[in-house]
């Protein structure tokens, strides 16, 4: 089948209810005349993406959201470098043939990571010393910001639900442990629209001014965990920046205008 004159990009996740990707997007290929639209997939078993990337002949470039990040890696041909080291995509691009338009190749890469160190690293001390930060989650997105806060320096400490060899609890934080991480990252789903009245269940009466909380989540703007480590005193930022410069480097990945995407 040949594909149309107009690109199609997408989201696949589960559910997609929150989402400002499809708007962003076609908003950009509208203001900037691109033959492009954006379309969300929103499926609920991974074993569906080759069946989309069949039926969309013109679908040259996904992103991706939870819960698939990692659960989608063993569809893809190739990863790039930082997507291998954190065992997480949520940037694959299809590699078609121009002959036939066959799909030739999926190749993932990771985002996360480049968008969540641009937009924290304006708010982090110049030259970090002794930084330590605990990231609430595991997934994907936790493993990414992980990364990026490890390239700085910064000592990373995983906060789950369940205890495990690289994990803390939430009933294991102690003040002592508040007061020794300055940072504090939600990679976690909770509070995401419309579930804005939830939060991970964190001790932030232990939170101070010289704290700095991030919130990956971008809907609703303050989240339940912005509003209370704001009420201590503590620096709020939600995920809307990094989302915003996530897309601007998919974009470049689809188009082959980053130096990234060789």
């Amino acid at each position: 089948m040949a594909a149309t004159s107009k690109a199609i990009y997408g989201l696949i996740g589960y559910p997609l209810g929150h989402s400002f990707s499809r708007e962003f997007f076609n908003q950009k290929f509208t203001s900037e005349g691109i033959d492009a639209e954006y379309l969300n997939f929103e499926i609920d078993d991974i074993n569906r993406l080759m069946e989309i990337i069949s039926e969309h002949p013109s679908l040259n470039g996904l992103n991706v959201t939870a819960p698939y990040k990692e659960a989608v890696i063993p569809f893809l041909t190739e990863l790039d470098e930082e997507a291998q080291a954190i065992g997480a995509v949520n940037v694959i691009k299809i590699i078609r043939d121009k002959k036939n338009n066959e799909v030739i190749g999926l190749k993932g890469y990771n985002s996360d990571t480049p968008g969540f160190e641009q937009t924290m690293l304006p708010l982090l001390p110049t030259k970090p010393v002794n930084v330590c930060a605990l990231v609430l989650g595991t997934g994907g997105a936790a493993k990414a910001v992980a990364r990026a806060l490890e390239k700085h320096n910064i000592k990373v400490k995983f906060v789950s639900r369940r205890k495990s060899a690289i994990t803390l609890t939430y009933e294991e934080i102690t003040r002592a442990m508040v007061s020794q991480h300055k940072i504090v990252i939600n990679a976690t789903p909770l509070g995401k629209y419309p579930d804005i009245d939830q939060c991970p269940d964190f001790p932030y009466r232990f939170l101070t001014k010289q704290h700095l909380c991030y919130d990956l989540i971008y809907n609703p703007d303050e989240t339940l965990f912005m509003r209370n480590a704001r009420e201590m005193g503590a620096t709020v930022k939600n995920g809307l920046e990094m989302l915003l410069l996530q897309a601007f480097i998919s974009y470049s990945i689809w188009t082959d205008m980053s130096p990234n995407t060789k």
